[in-house]
């Protein structure tokens, strides 16, 4: 009262207040406590993702058994286009609360997360009480979107100031350097999103619940087309269901012959195409209705952008077909080696990264180890350069699974012995030939029969989550479990 409005600090004071009295303190949403209700909700929107369905069933039977919310952070994981951010506002809506998304990409200033302190002109809330201001209830379902795309800079590290956001134990006094008063954050649902795990630092990795989200297999993009997509692409466009169909072939023709994705985004895309052009032949032709069939999509989408298969056709010395886990889900990777007159030299191309290069070391320097068992003349190493190429050279390759890839490729060169076309190698190697366990197998696998593969020889360690993956997988692909690489050798050779 006694500050003159026109002084600065009067507006902030004003401004501080209308915040304070604005946040949510005691006003909660009433949740849904129907299992079945939610469960429906959540499979109206979604197909698949079964383990994030499951999991949010229990939080809300914790939460009916306890009478109170639980405090829980859970994580999305997975690649681009799989539905983590969609999965997320589906999540809200079956439990019938608020929902409020803080996108975190490029995030790289504290102040964006606990605010600035009233000092300063200008001073602001952090995201996370802005978001709470918003959402006007004290529990509502909080996305921190692409929670992995967070950097640090001079001005302070954001990720550890989530630290308090995200623990459980802490986060019912989060404390704001604007507000300066204890907040009550543990009734919030918060979900975070990330493309990549190995993004976020350990301690703040530590005090969320990973959920994994894998590569959708073709059967699910058909399914999720379907049911979903096709149905939401009519609606945006204005246009009847009898005035637009697509057979079920064409459908599969599109994620075979258009896409290489994981999620379902490009496969969106291309729906979306067809249908305005569909639009475009009903208002000039004056026809009543479009029928794709796999015959005719090519006059509509042009020719097709990926083949049947990208594997080589016949079986060769010194080319082996490995596996490869990128953003967009799975692929085969050809790994050739060759070598020609010179002083034991080894040459690595492919924009290989630091550890696949490591690994190419190790692989050599095994085989040199134990050339007398794979019946390789010694002279050979010394005498000769070795040459190992990793096509589709402008796209970086990184990681330690290729290890056996690469021992067979080297062996294969050295012994003249061709190897088998339709079969696939992932695990990395040590230097005693142990086969260790690699990631990402289900999404291998997915591009392993996208390519026409029909074995992928595997770590041992890795055969047990095999049993999880969908039947479509399943009975495409036949599994070699191996230990160690004399195994692979008896497999491919003996």
């Amino acid at each position: 009262q006694d500050t003159p409005s026109q002084m600065a600090d009067s507006q902030i004071l004003k401004n501080y207040l209308d915040f304070l009295i604005g946040l949510p303190w005691y006003k909660a949403s009433v949740d849904n406590d129907d299992l079945s209700m939610v469960a429906e909700a959540l499979n109206k929107e979604h197909y698949a993702l079964d383990k994030v369905k499951e999991r949010i069933i229990e939080y809300i039977a914790v939460k009916i058994m306890t009478k109170k919310n639980p405090s829980t952070i859970l994580c999305l994981v997975g690649p681009p286009g799989v539905g983590k951010t969609s999965l997320a506002m589906s999540i809200a809506q079956a439990l019938g609360r608020k929902f409020i998304k803080q996108s975190l990409g490029g995030v790289k200033d504290e102040s964006e997360i606990r605010g600035h302190r009233r000092t300063y002109i200008g001073a602001l809330p952090g995201r996370i009480l802005k978001g709470m201001y918003d959402a006007q209830t004290v529990n509502p379902v909080f996305l921190l979107d692409e929670i992995d795309k967070m950097s640090s800079d001079y001005k302070g590290d954001p990720t550890s100031a989530m630290l308090e956001v995200l623990d459980p134990e802490q986060n019912h006094t989060f404390s704001d350097n604007y507000v300066e008063e204890p907040y009550d954050l543990s009734q919030v649902l918060f979900i975070a999103t990330a493309n990549y795990l190995e993004n976020i630092p350990a301690p703040l990795r530590d005090r969320m619940e990973i959920v994994e989200l894998s590569s959708y297999t073709k059967f699910e993009k058909f399914q999720i087309a379907k049911e979903h997509l096709i149905a939401k692409q009519l609606e945006i466009h204005g246009i009847k269901n009898n005035q637009f169909e697509i057979d079920d072939e064409a459908i599969y023709h599109i994620i075979e012959h258009f896409t290489r994705e994981a999620g379902v985004r490009e496969l969106n895309r291309y729906l979306g195409s067809l249908i305005r052009k569909a639009i475009k032949e009903i208002l000039v032709t004056k026809v009543e209705s479009v029928h794709i069939t796999k015959e005719n999509i090519n006059k509509y989408l042009g020719r097709d952008r990926f083949t049947d298969t990208n594997i080589h056709t016949e079986d060769t010395v010194g080319v082996v077909t490995g596996l490869a886990y990128t953003q967009f889900g799975g692929d085969t990777l050809d790994v050739e080696a060759t070598y020609y007159r010179g002083k034991g030299g080894l040459v690595l191309t492919g924009k290989l990264g630091d550890v696949m290069k490591e690994s190419a070391q190790t692989a050599l320097s095994y085989v040199k180890a134990h050339a007398d068992e794979f019946e390789i003349d010694s002279k050979l190493f010394t005498e000769n350069d070795i040459h190992i190429h990793v096509p589709e050279g402008a796209i970086k390759k990184d990681g330690p699974s290729a290890g056996i890839a690469l021992t067979t490729a080297i062996i294969s060169l050295f012994t003249n012995k061709k190897i088998d076309n339709d079969i696939a190698l992932t695990g990395e190697i040590t230097l005693r030939g142990n086969v260790l366990k690699i990631g990402g197998l289900k999404e291998k696998s997915i591009g392993a029969i996208r390519s026409g593969i029909k074995k992928i020889i595997i770590p041992k360690d890795n055969l047990n989550e095999t049993k999880e993956f969908e039947d479509e997988i399943k009975n495409n692909i036949e599994y070699i479990p191996v230990s160690n690489y004399t195994e692979v050798f008896e497999i491919l050779w003996r």
